[in-house]
């Protein structure tokens, strides 16, 4: 009797370690909800870089010749841009698979400032 409840308890444990484990990148349950808008905080905008971070695969979006790409890392020729120090504008409104759509939006909302502040740091889409 005592082998049957320690083999129940250890599967206990073993399958809360796995679904634990399972919702840690990819899952949009896991990012913060922006309470304005019901939408989840999956972009952030980096108007000096114009480029995007996806927090949901954990990759950048950025222009290369005209063509948006998508990688793990920022290219080389972004060297020396300090992503910690400098701005980043979460964007509130949108949690689709392509928010370089509105790059228009943003770069009028946020243009290039190179002191890196702006008064207020997440972007909305629509007209409030």
């Amino acid at each position: 009797m005592k082998s049957i409840k320690k083999l129940f308890l250890v599967l206990f444990f073993f399958t809360s370690y796995v679904s634990s484990a399972q919702t840690s990148i990819g899952d949009i349950s896991s990012l913060p909800i922006d309470s304005k808008t019901n939408c989840y905080i999956r972009y952030y905008y980096f108007p000096n870089l114009e480029a995007y971070f996806e927090n949901l695969e954990l990759v950048y979006y950025y222009k290369v010749n005209g063509q948006w790409q998508k990688n793990e890392n920022l290219p080389t020729n972004y060297g020396g841009y300090s992503l910690y120090n400098k701005v980043r504008v979460a964007i509130t409104d949108f949690d689709g698979e392509e928010p370089y759509q509105f790059i228009i939006i943003h770069k009028k909302m946020y243009p290039y400032n190179s002191k890196g502040r702006f008064t207020n740091p997440t972007a909305s889409v629509s007209s409030e």
